[in-house]
């Protein structure tokens, strides 16, 4: 028996068995008070008067009524900048050590997200949290034993006007407590080599090296890593190079829609545990395995708040309109899209992250993540949301037997009529052709969703699909932005995006 796996294992099962049923919207109450009282002597704090919301009967409701919605831009141009001329105490005491570099899934130019101290002790008491949650999964004691594969950006962090700059998962890498150095793959030599193609080249030379018992990162990435490690040692699946390998943490995006192509990677099956690490903070884990939900982490430094996901809510560029409706954790409703809010430990303050969940459990707080709300594709009515477009393609992958881990749709006009054009990523040889599957993605789109239904019957003339090696999507990946860490595919382009992408594709066949 695995001695010290089975410690380790026991000490995580009694502070599994203490940990008691909590209360989430009380939590979030507390979390709300102690944000706004700690910045209350903050430039922010002073303009928006949080010692007189403090003081209010109902403090979320004056909250909601002082303060307004921020998505980066107007956080930025209002109150971040001021910090990069060297003044402090602006949304958050003092300056922040760090500083996450985060282009998003759109744009080329790098946003820069303040990361603080305490936003760092969040983000490690989080993955505490996501450790201990493992006594629910009954996972072996020799389990605890295995070195896990953390596979995100570089921990190379640049040095900038007296902070360090770098993407979360670089960021969180380098603060990783002493204790789990040794378990910590690939380890600190290679995770600071900074171009991606190279550091996975290095991770697969020493594959072997390592007992790998559990992978963490971005499923995309985590897939072209795997890749590469059972090519270079000519091998049918990763369990032969890592046979111990029993659990897979994945974060940042649904994990569903590669569930297909990634349990190909493998010689037998993982536990897959999803995870929801964004630049602005650790915001929800899977805690039990019944379920592929993620439980929000309410006491832990950040206060959410839910708009519900409505197309007169939300502007062309993704950001939310001030009138809209917000709702606390004690008034969503179950199986709702919303857009989420935070209010952090870094200084964001109703700050729109650009994603979209749901909850399958309210009272557990346990959310699903829906998809991004500059990815809602209502050009001509047809209001579908990433979620929508996911169940479509899987219900591709089922009928048809194939894998697609990968799309981009865009509305373009054709013949002066608008289109739908898909383009599909796939690594393997595929029989049906484009047109058949052109016409069953837009026959489960018109079962699906009766908007979209509408739109076909109307301004919507038709729907096109081709199909992409899936190195042409990781390729615009690195050429518009980085390959690996937190860099996700742009599901939905606008017109003017998507030409860019064609004309790449054409360059690339």
């Amino acid at each position: 028996m695995a001695i010290i796996g089975s410690l380790i294992k026991s000490a995580i099962d009694v502070a599994g068995n203490f940990a008691s049923d909590t209360n989430h919207s009380d939590e979030q109450k507390k979390v709300l008070k102690n944000l706004l009282e700690k910045a209350k002597d903050t430039a922010f704090g002073k303009y928006y008067g949080f010692q007189k919301i403090l003081e209010a009967k109902n403090v979320e409701d004056a909250f909601q009524k002082q303060v307004p919605y921020f998505d980066y831009h107007q956080m930025q141009e209002q109150w971040w900048y001021k910090l990069h001329e060297g003044l402090e105490d602006i949304t958050w005491p003092g300056k922040p050590s760090y500083y996450a570099l985060s282009s998003g899934t759109t744009g080329k130019s790098s946003k820069r997200i303040p990361v603080t101290d305490e936003m760092i002790e969040a983000i490690r008491n989080a993955g505490i949290k996501q450790v201990t949650a493992l006594s629910n999964f009954n996972m072996p004691s020799d389990f605890f034993e295995k070195e896990i594969m953390m596979l995100g950006s570089s921990t190379n962090l640049q040095e900038k006007d007296g902070y360090l700059e770098g993407e979360i998962s670089g960021i969180s890498a380098s603060n990783i407590p002493f204790w789990f150095e040794g378990y910590y793959k690939p380890g600190k030599e290679i995770s600071q080599i900074d171009d991606w193609d190279e550091r996975v080249k290095n991770i697969a030379e020493n594959a072997k090296n390592w007992d790998i018992g559990a992978l963490s990162g971005i499923p995309s990435w985590m897939e072209l890593m795997m890749k590469e490690v059972i090519n270079y040692h000519k091998v049918e699946n990763i369990h032969e190079v890592w046979p111990n390998l029993q659990a897979y943490t994945s974060g940042g995006v649904a994990f569903q829609p590669y569930a297909k192509s990634f349990e190909a990677l493998l010689g037998k099956p993982v536990t897959v545990i999803d995870t929801y690490l964004a630049s602005e903070g650790f915001i929800a884990c899977q805690v039990r395995p019944e379920t592929s939900s993620m439980q929000l982490i309410t006491d832990n430094g950040i206060y959410f708040e839910f708009v519900p996901f409505e197309p007169e809510y939300i502007k062309s560029d993704g950001s939310l309109a001030q009138d809209a409706p917000v709702k606390t954790l004690a008034e969503v409703e179950k199986d709702k899209d919303y857009v989420l809010l935070m209010s952090t430990v870094s200084g964001t303050w109703r700050y729109l992250i650009g994603d979209t969940i749901a909850f399958t459990d309210v009272e557990r707080a346990e959310i699903k993540i829906t998809g991004r709300t500059k990815f809602f594709l209502n050009v001509v009515g047809s209001q579908l949301s990433v979620n929508k477009m996911n169940k479509a393609i899987q219900e591709l992958e089922q009928q048809f037997d194939i894998k697609l881990p990968e799309f981009t749709v865009a509305a373009v006009k054709i013949d002066g009529e608008f289109h739908h054009v898909w383009h599909l990523g796939t690594a393997q040889e595929i029989s049906v052709s484009e047109e058949e599957l052109a016409k069953a993605l837009d026959e489960n789109l018109q079962e699906a969703n009766k908007n979209y239904r509408v739109a076909r019957s109307k301004a919507l003339k038709g729907v096109k699909v081709k199909l992409l090696p899936m190195d042409v999507f990781y390729e615009w990946s690195g050429a518009n932005k980085k390959k690996g860490g937190q860099v996700k595919m742009e599901k939905v382009m606008d017109e003017e995006k998507f030409k860019d992408f064609t004309d790449f594709v054409k360059q690339n066949s």
